[in-house]
């Protein structure tokens, strides 16, 4: 009960001493300082605050637009480019069996030119061998003819040199080499 006395008793006058109870006087000028401060604010600021928010949403649209302009831009960019890459990659692997078909063929040429010229050089190698082994045969024949006809001379006791007589010997040597 003091602390309602204490209340009371520092409570200025005219002031509610009771959250609950109303004071008239107080209610009608605040309903008055709103209405006032309503149509102040409805006629200076509302305006200039609705006209600011339609222009921000403007913008907002604007730049969400300009945006999805952007984003589908870049979409078809990259669609383009996957193709491009799609397409190089396509051209790099036909530069590539091209390359490799064509150093293939000519590895194919350069080996068979190599065997030719193997061929060519074993050929004229057997040519050089037979040749030298044609060479080598007379020559032989040659000389089995001067020792036969020395040995000859030797046992008849003359010489024997003429032209007819190597004639004689070379034919029978002849006739022994298709013999064998």
């Amino acid at each position: 009960m003091l602390n309602i006395l204490m209340l009371a008793a520092a409570a200025p006058q005219g002031a509610p001493v009771s959250p609950f109870e109303v004071n008239f006087g107080l209610f009608i000028w605040t309903w008055v300082v709103f209405i006032t401060l309503f149509f102040v604010l409805k006629k200076y600021a509302w305006p200039s605050l609705l006209k600011a928010t339609v222009d921000r949403e403007r913008a907002i649209q604007a730049q969400l637009d300009e945006a999805e302009r952007l984003n589908a831009e870049a979409r078809a960019t990259a669609e383009q480019q996957e193709k491009a890459l799609a397409e190089t990659r396509a051209s790099v692997h036909q530069l590539m069996a091209d390359a490799r078909a064509t150093a293939e063929k000519e590895r194919a040429l350069a080996m068979e030119k190599t065997r030719e010229e193997q061929e060519a050089l074993l050929a004229r190698a057997r040519r050089e061998i037979d040749a030298e082994r044609e060479r080598a045969v007379a020559e032989l024949r040659r000389e089995a003819v001067d020792l036969s006809l020395a040995a000859a001379s030797k046992l008849i006791g003359e010489r024997l040199e003429s032209d007819a007589d190597r004639k004689l010997v070379m034919n029978y040597i002849g006739t022994m080499g298709e013999g064998n």
